[in-house]
């Protein structure tokens, strides 16, 4: 069995771990590795090192750190050149930025882009964001889609809806759900730090800004507070304010409880959230236990003349230079990212494979779907994560005042403001 360390932001200790291309180490060695997932989520992901683990006879430790916990304590570690485990995922923006620092190791010779895609998009533009010079210092994992608006197939069959494809048919939707005995309000906020409302207003965006204006905001090369029609600022003052306006959105609720146990209950219609949140369900433990082919997902409808994209969650890791054991983490890398690892993942369920050669047999069937429905899109990043550091919560803090102002109209603009004064050089 996997060995689980919980929660511990200080003493984490890291050794080693090898593949089936190396000999066996010592059986008193231990691999460290540190994700972000919790509960069902980490259920998901540690029978993938448990099957590493059979196959090498090496013991692997896991800890769960929220990164934006682990930023801090990577920070006061490196400079003593200590990590707190041996491989680590976190945010593609960190992995980036540490790489030419020397922090993170070049894996370059381990990660070939020609065998990642997702959708139409090909393995360069998943890998750019841990790249940095032509180096590449990160790998991808699995991934999660955020595809839209969740639904429970049967709260609309009992009030008689419809998912919408046009934008008055929308606000109708939310019209409809809102005039229903027992509903607080049609869409359910999901926050924590501020995270889930930033991925509503990135589905906003990427739909009604299209593909271009949410790469050119994640490049840096369009501007969060411009004037006039087509900007960010007029998509959101035109498309999202209203509806905060005219209370289509719940007051922020935490994420994967409050808002998610709400919803499901029926106190809310509409819940937009990211593939993982069948796994989310899950950890709820109702009783009586939820039944997950009662989900069903819809997107913002498209407007004519603009593409959109598909965010994708990617899950991007590292191997900190200061691991002890760095022959052993290179093999666990390898593995995460090789077909064999990533089909043992999305066949746990919630989890979409980057790597090519993953076939429709390892998906559950509702995760095949969502992995078909990708095909030809465009995929986009996630783009606080990627831009990080400062930006990234500002975003989220900013966001969570637009939520919660009794005025949105007016408080739009200065939170673009604040917004794009935190955009890195």
């Amino acid at each position: 069995m996997i060995a689980i360390v919980l929660l511990i932001v200080g003493l984490l200790a890291g050794s080693g771990i090898g593949y089936l291309a190396a000999p066996r180490p010592a059986a008193q060695e231990t691999l460290a590795v540190i994700g972000p997932w919790a509960g069902a989520e980490m259920q998901a992901f540690l029978p993938i090192l448990d099957k590493f683990q059979k196959n090498t006879g090496i013991t692997v430790s896991y800890s769960n750190v929220r990164q934006e916990d682990l930023r801090p304590l990577l920070l006061t570690q490196f400079p003593a050149h200590r990590a707190p485990a041996d491989l680590i995922f976190m945010v593609s923006s960190f992995i980036r930025e540490h790489g030419p620092t020397g922090d993170a190791v070049d894996v370059t010779d381990l990660v070939n882009p020609a065998n990642f895609a997702v959708g139409a998009t090909q393995g360069t533009q998943l890998l750019s964001p841990v790249t940095n010079a032509s180096k590449i210092y990160g790998g991808i994992y699995t991934g999660k889609v955020k595809p839209g608006f969740w639904y429970r197939q049967s709260f609309f069959t009992q009030h008689s809806l419809s998912p919408p494809t046009t934008w008055a048919q929308f606000q109708s939707l939310l019209s409809d759900i809102g005039n229903i005995s027992g509903v607080s309000a049609p869409i359910v906020s999901g926050d924590g730090v501020g995270w889930p409302l930033s991925d509503v207003t990135e589905h906003f965006i990427a739909t009604y800004g299209g593909a271009a204006m949410h790469r050119g905001l994640t490049n840096k090369t369009i501007r969060w507070d411009a004037t006039g029609s087509g900007t960010v600022r007029d998509i959101l003052a035109t498309r999202l304010v209203p509806l905060l306006a005219a209370g289509r959105f719940s007051e922020p609720l935490a994420a994967d409880s409050t808002a998610l146990t709400r919803w499901w209950n029926g106190q809310y219609g509409l819940y937009f959230m990211g593939s993982w949140i069948g796994n989310w369900i899950k950890a709820l433990q109702l009783n009586p236990a939820p039944d997950l082919n009662d989900l069903r997902v819809f997107p913002l409808p498209a407007q004519s003349g603009v593409t959109p994209g598909v965010v994708f969650a990617a899950d991007y890791m590292f191997i900190p230079t200061y691991t002890t054991h760095l022959g052993a983490a290179k093999q666990l890398f390898s593995y995460l990212t090789s077909v064999e690892g990533q089909s043992a993942q999305v066949a746990q369920g919630g989890h979409l494979a980057t790597r090519i050669g993953v076939p429709d047999s390892a998906y559950p069937p509702g995760d095949l779907d969502v992995a078909k429905s990708l095909a030809g899109k465009e995929i986009l990043p996630d783009l606080d994560d990627t831009i990080g550091g400062h930006f990234q919560t500002t975003f989220w803090n900013e966001l969570i005042g637009l939520w919660t102002s009794t005025d949105p109209a007016a408080a739009l603009g200065p939170a673009l403001t604040a917004i794009q004064a935190a955009v890195p050089p």
